[in-house]
This record gives C-alpha cells, structure tokens and sequence, in this order.
C-alpha cells in the first residue's frame, strides 16, 4: 500500500513509521472496546472473541505480506515471516503482557486450543523436511539448500485444518453463551463501527511499519532473508502485540492469551495454507531449523502455561530473554 514511498529516503520512512505507530495503537484499543461489547452482549467469553475475531483482525497484515511474498517468488519471506511472528506472539506478546500483570490462562487454550497450535507446528515441520526425511538429502550446512516444500496438497489440507478449527471454536462459542443481563453495552452498530475502524487502523498501521521497517533495514544493508524473519515478522506482528497489551490493560486477559494463541494458529493453517495453495512454497534449510526452534519454544510455551493458573512475570522474563536471544541468533546467522 505504501509502495510508493522513497525506500531512500529514510526522513519519509521514520515519519511513517511513528504515524504507523500511533494508527497500531489507536487502533488497537478501538478494536478491543467493540469486540468486548459484543462479547458481554451475546455472552461469549473474551478468549472466544480473542481466538477468533481478534486474531483475524491482528493476523491481517501478515496474511498480505505472505501472500504477496509467495505470489511474486519471495518464498523465503513468505515463510520466514510466519516462523517470525509466531515466535514473536508466544515471545513477546504473551511475555510482555505476563510482565504487566500476571496472565491467567484459560482451560480451553490448555487443553484445545494450544494442542492445536503445537500440531499445526509439527505439521508444518514436516511439511519442511520431505527432502530431509525421504531424499534427495540436502547439505544441512548450506543454508539457501531446499529442504522440503508445503504443496498445493499440503496447503489445501492446511486450508480444511483451519476450516474445521474455525468450526469448532464458534460451535464452542455457541455452547458457553452465559449472558449478563445487568450489563448495558453499546449499540450493535457502534460496537461493529469501533471493530471496522480498529481493523482499517491496526492493517494501514501495520502495513506502513513494516514498509518503513523494511527500507530502513534495506538501507542499513540487512539481507532479505533477515528482514522476513526479523523486521516484517515484528512489524506484522505489532498489531498482535498492541492489541494484547490493551486487552491485558483493561482487564481482558482471556482476549490477550487467545488473541496470541489464535493469531499463531492462523498464521500457519489460514496464511501459510493460502500462500501455499496458490504456488508451492520450498523450504530453506535455514527455515527447516528456525521451524524447529519454533516448535521447541511453542513446547517450552506449553510448559508455561500448563504448569499452573498462571503465566508468571518471572516466566515473561524468561520469554522476552529467549526472543532476544534468538534475534542476535538469526543475525549472527
């Protein structure tokens, strides 16, 4: 959307970024207001409304990226935007917001949805080592060497996955509707307004940070690889993180966890069966090991969340340290 910008001109791109910015964060407490109210007005829980609607919304600008990225051949960042941000929502979304405020976790995220995001996750692994598992084997030194490839098969089936999930989530919405009749909300037309603006604001926004990010990172010399797994990754993902840290602020802890919890399950059945169903995406070597250490976080995440009623600060710590780490990792790299 921003394609016009002077990627040299790096006073233009720093005002965009501020600008974009300030649309995520506005945007972000619009959004959680409506989906809020029609939560309370239908009775549906906040982590219902956080794994669906709210994910959708925050998961936008990374399902243009990717597939933008895939239709044009940039599979690299097709995927290592993906593998980016969902590293970065069970990092940094769920670490900063149980830094805030110690974040309570919802039975349903233990025992349904989180299980679903690690099967996807494994699925996704598998997908990347075809080559690895069944040959030809590739050099696993050679980092640009393909080591596997989500098919049009591969991504329909991702496709179903999130048709069936997304089934499963609002049959489930259905069946815990518990309507508070002393509560007053907004108008229906003000609450699906305050939804349609956040959503206009949380994409622009989105959209303008990871197009100032991208050519300022250009313009200081960093790699296209490293730009999809670092500055786009953390610029599709700002929308999850600001509309996290809102919903944690004002009480919606149930929206913030299913918000990360939802947007990862989108990125990798919705985004990537997408990208994939309109043109095969290989896999790098390189993204076959940065698939893995998602999967290794995402079951240390698990830990995290099963182990009590909780997500500590001190387990935030802990998650915000490890994405740090993993960023002078990727660069290093």
């Amino acid at each position: 959307m921003f394609e016009w910008l002077d990627s040299g001109n790096m006073l233009l791109n720093l005002i965009l970024l501020g600008v974009g910015f300030v649309a995520l964060i506005k945007g972000a407490d619009i959004f959680v207001d409506g989906s809020a109210s029609i939560a309370r007005r239908f009775g549906v829980p906040g982590v219902i409304i956080g794994l669906t609607i709210v994910a959708m919304g925050t998961s936008a600008p990374e399902l243009a990226v990717s597939v933008s990225a895939g239709l044009s051949g940039s599979n690299e960042i097709a995927v290592s935007n993906v593998i980016g941000s969902n590293l970065f929502n069970l990092l940094v979304v769920l670490g900063f917001c149980a830094l805030m405020k110690p974040l309570p976790v919802d039975n349903g995220i233990k025992k349904r949805d989180y299980p679903i995001c690690l099967i996807a996750t494994v699925l996704l692994l598998f997908l990347a080592s075809t080559k690895v598992l069944f040959g030809p084997r590739p050099e696993l030194s050679d980092t640009h060497a393909i080591s596997g490839e989500i098919s049009r098969i591969g991504g329909i089936v991702m496709l179903v996955g999130f048709i069936c999930y997304l089934l499963y989530t609002i049959k489930r919405a259905k069946s815990s509707q518990d309507k508070d009749e002393n509560y007053e909300p907004e108008p229906m037309w003000k609450s699906i307004l305050f939804i349609v603006i956040g959503i206009a604001l949380i994409v622009l926004g989105g959209d303008g940070v990871v197009t100032a990010a991208r050519n300022l990172a250009i313009m200081w010399g960093m790699s296209e690889t490293l730009v999809g797994l670092t500055i786009v990754a953390i610029g599709t993902s700002l929308p999850e993180l600001v509309t996290s840290i809102v919903a944690s602020a004002k009480g919606e802890n149930g929206m913030a966890l299913g918000n990360a919890i939802g947007s990862n399950i989108f990125n990798l059945l919705l985004i990537l069966g997408a990208s994939s169903s309109l043109h095969p995406i290989p896999v790098t070597v390189a993204s076959f090991f940065d698939i893995a250490i998602l999967l290794g976080v995402s079951i240390a995440c698990f830990f995290f969340v099963c182990t009590g009623k909780k997500i500590t600060r001190t387990e935030g710590a802990v998650m915000v340290a490890a994405y740090a780490a993993y960023t002078v990792y990727a660069i290093l790299r």
